[in-house]
């Protein structure tokens, strides 16, 4: 177990670059000292950034890299530049041992496949997972995925799917027995595809997991708080995800516009204002800002390219949680014991 995480961070991601990539760096480091960086991107701009910054100069290493991933980069077009953006240094520091995990804000598209490429993914994992925390009503966030890795998922890809977000509740939620549920249309045991009705059968079967499986779960029920872990195909996980986020633009927006209508709205806006600001906390996506690669050879996180410094650093916090939890080692463990059983089973 590591102690002490070395992040790479990809400091030329993200809408603003290594701005507020350095400012997120540092605030992670002050709430965890322990913490160490390795930026790539261009020095000069890097540094400049820095000198705002002293805390984290003794712990950061930074490494010049001519080019950037652009928003617009299709994934094959970013592969063939690897060697020299910022993005495919930092990954490729992971895997060299250099770093523990990467961090970045560019191209989801463009980490993905790096990522993928570079690590290649885990024994008994057939496709990775991109994997992310939202709010709840609840006295905990839930983990989803696939939220856009995986177009399509068959029963065997959804079953690995909730093997790793189990494995990831673990660690991020500190539970020993996240609740798991599919989404579905509808929560009887008949409805769905028949990947859904395979992969339903499997887990409820799988009770020697570190997970409890409660069978489906419709869209609207998603933010209750009565699920730990969602799993899906990445079509309908980044739509369900797309949905969650674009409802919680138009419940504040309205809001807003509801308190500025009149003087009298207004007064109403001071009267329930720790209400509303507790609210706005609640839907801020900087506050449960770092979606994950499960089910790659290592470790990398994706933040929000238009995160602010509390986003980044949220993501760098999940990327060193998951180094010192061993979220790696855990996966392989519960893919272990799947093999395992499924042995017994078949020598029955």
């Amino acid at each position: 177990m590591v102690s002490a995480p070395r992040i790479a961070i990809d400091a030329m991601g993200g809408d603003v670059g290594p701005a507020v990539m350095c400012a997120g760096a540092a605030l992670a480091h002050s709430r965890r000292p322990d913490l160490s960086f390795l930026m790539f991107g261009d020095e000069s701009a890097i540094r400049a950034e820095l000198a705002a910054h002293p805390a984290i100069a003794g712990v950061t290493e930074v490494v010049h890299t001519p080019d950037t991933i652009s928003a617009e980069d299709k994934p094959s077009q970013a592969i063939r530049r690897t060697k020299t953006t910022s993005m495919g240094r930092a990954i490729a520091s992971v895997k060299a041992g250099e770093a523990h995990a990467a961090v970045s804000g560019g191209n989801t598209g463009a980490l993905m496949a790096m990522a993928k490429l570079t690590f290649r993914t885990m024994k008994g994992i057939d496709r990775p997972a991109l994997a992310a925390l939202l709010p709840t009503l609840g006295e905990n966030d839930l983990v989803m995925l696939d939220l856009g890795a995986n177009t399509e998922s068959d029963a065997r890809n959804l079953v690995q799917f909730a093997v790793m977000g189990a494995a990831y509740a673990r660690v991020v939620l500190d539970l020993d027995h996240p609740r798991v549920q599919l989404l579905n249309i509808g929560t009887e045991e008949l409805k769905g595809t028949d990947e859904l009705k395979e992969a339903a059968a499997i887990l409820r079967e799988a009770d020697y997991l570190g997970m409890r499986f409660e069978g489906f779960i419709e869209g609207d029920k998603i933010s209750r708080g009565n699920v730990d872990v969602v799993v899906t195909d990445g079509f309908s996980g980044n739509i369900a995800l797309k949905s969650l986020e674009g409802t919680a633009r138009f419940v504040t927006d309205l809001l807003r516009r509801a308190f500025t209508s009149s003087i009298r709205s207004k007064i109403g806006f001071l009267i329930s204002r720790p209400a509303t600001e507790l609210l706005k906390h609640h839907l801020d996506p900087n506050n449960h800002n770092g979606a994950v690669f499960l089910g790659l050879n290592g470790l990398v996180v994706k933040s929000h390219g238009s995160a602010n410094e509390k986003g980044v650093a949220n993501a760098i916090r999940v990327a060193a949680r998951m180094v010192r939890e061993d979220l790696t080692r855990k996966i392989i463990e519960d893919l272990d014991n799947i093999s395992a059983h499924r042995t017994q089973q078949a020598a029955k």
